[in-house]
């Protein structure tokens, strides 16, 4: 392996070295790579106006979870399912990469960025999704220079869970039934 490497030409050597130093970095301090990102200020979200969809629209969302979530009143009736089950973090965590993923300024999205890590993704967070070790730090790999799929593997995940776990749940609820009828 060594002759493979002294092969190589001087400055992939130098980048391979640089990579590898930022890959220990963010292994060894997980939170050291969220601090080269600037802070968020706190603003309030205004909830979207929604009007009740049609018993036909509501039962499309069974088989549907991204159906449910494009819609406004889809989403805050899944949002209040998750609420009463203490697991509305991952509808919060999904809309937030929502809404990450339609920033345009490099500085608004680093500052969103900072934001999604400490709210859902650092150990602790005060709504820590569940995603496992490796998204986690792949997440974290891609923070260090935020673009628009800095959270797409860990949003899939959380969309998979939800899926999976929630939208049967959610069907089966009292207030979805009450929508389909």
């Amino acid at each position: 392996m060594c002759k493979g490497l002294a092969a190589l030409p001087h400055t992939c050597l130098e980048r391979a070295k640089e990579i590898k130093t930022k890959l220990g970095t963010l292994l060894q301090k997980p939170d050291s790579a969220i601090d080269f990102i600037i802070p968020y200020p706190e603003k309030p979200e205004k909830p979207p106006k929604a009007q009740k969809p049609s018993p036909e629209e509501a039962l499309q969302w069974r088989d549907s979870l991204e159906k449910l979530l494009q819609n406004p009143y889809g989403l805050a009736s899944f949002r209040s399912f998750l609420r009463s089950e203490f697991s509305e973090e991952n509808a919060e965590f999904w809309v937030a990469c929502e809404d990450y993923k339609k920033t345009k300024s490099p500085v608004k999205m680093a500052e969103k960025a900072k934001k999604i890590y400490e709210e859902f993704i650092q150990t602790e967070a005060p709504k820590e999704v569940n995603i496992d070790h490796f998204t986690k730090a792949v997440t974290m790999k891609n923070l260090v220079e935020p673009s628009p799929t800095s959270f797409d593997m860990a949003q899939k995940r959380i969309f998979a869970l939800m899926e999976k776990d929630s939208l049967p749940r959610f069907v089966q609820s009292e207030f979805y039934q009450e929508l389909i009828k």
